[in-house]
């Protein structure tokens, strides 16, 4: 069985991880039938790069708006593959990457997505496997990720992540990123909101530790920063993990979600039981961020409860 893959890469102002993602597709054991570049049009330097490329199955996507949620739907509207695979730019596939991706779409019918290990490199090394549960929702809500400390078995998972994640195209049909969740660059939890509504028609979402990717994590050009506090990052996180669980959930999940992101929640968004757990070190901020997460929280309420008018 022959399926034909396509390779969708976001890409903003970083040409010198995008040289080294690309340079990794072109040592895949399983070649892509097409590669597509999202590149806003305003991204000069990056176009003048792709002009210089030799690779004949190279599309490019060019996008206006900013943030991923726009450069995600562009790519796949561009692709025709009937496996579309979502990596990013500061990413370094292993070169049997989709080899092994391809393999669980060829072997069970039944799965519309398939997500691997993105192995993070800080300061030069890389994180080590140590985690057997990834990529969970408990009942009540609590969102347990892990994808880049995976080890084990190939098991189903409730959420992909947006490294290195990939969905058959009949599980995606009349799906896209959703526009909803807030934020001008990472969009955090876009990837939540994406995995949960393929799951809701039924599809099956594999995490597979062997689909590999090096990842390397580049700046990023909006107010999301990794290793830095931003009111409006943190505020906008909650809201959109907030906005996606309540889509997605049924009616006493739902009710279990918001006792527990009140009463307890998690360190990214805490409630009043993290806030506590953070006061002795973090004083001040430990009540600015409960006081930003309830925000958050109740922005994503109302975004829930405006998606249904």
């Amino acid at each position: 069985m022959k399926l034909t893959i396509s390779v969708v890469i976001p890409t903003y102002n970083r040409v010198d991880t995008l040289v080294n993602c690309i340079e990794g597709i072109r040592r895949q054991a399983r070649f892509p039938d097409e590669i597509v570049i999202v590149v806003r049009n305003s991204d000069h330097v990056t176009l003048q790069y792709l002009s210089s490329l030799d690779l004949n199955v190279l599309k490019i996507a060019l996008v206006e708006r900013d943030g991923m949620i726009a450069a995600l739907n562009a790519g796949i509207l561009k692709s025709t593959g009937a496996i579309v695979a979502l990596t990013d730019d500061d990413t370094v596939p292993h070169p049997e990457w989709l080899l092994n991706m391809e393999r669980h779409y060829i072997k069970r019918p039944d799965v519309g997505g398939v997500g691997g290990r993105d192995i993070v490199h800080h300061g030069g090394k890389p994180v080590p496997p140590q985690k057997r549960q990834v990529g969970m929702i408990r009942p009540y809500g609590r969102i347990i990720g892990n994808h880049h400390i995976g080890m084990g078995d190939v098991r189903e998972v409730d959420i992909l992540k947006g490294a290195n994640m990939s969905f058959r195209r009949e599980a995606i049909r009349g799906l896209s990123f959703d526009e909803k969740l807030k934020g001008t660059g990472a969009q955090i939890h876009n990837e939540l909101e994406f995995s949960q509504a393929v799951k809701k028609k039924g599809w099956k979402l594999l995490y597979d530790p062997n689909v590999l990717v090096d990842h390397f994590p580049a700046v990023r050009f909006d107010e999301d920063q990794r290793h830095s506090f931003n009111e409006t990052a943190f505020f906008n996180a909650a809201h959109n993990e907030t906005y996606a669980m309540l889509k997605h959930m049924r009616f006493m999940n739902r009710i279990m979600f918001l006792i527990w992101v009140v009463a307890v929640g998690s360190k990214s968004s805490p409630g009043v039981v993290q806030g506590m757990r953070m006061l002795p070190s973090q004083k001040g901020m430990a009540l600015k961020k409960v006081s930003l997460a309830f925000k958050g929280r109740w922005g994503g309420w109302k975004t829930w409860k405006g998606s249904l008018e």
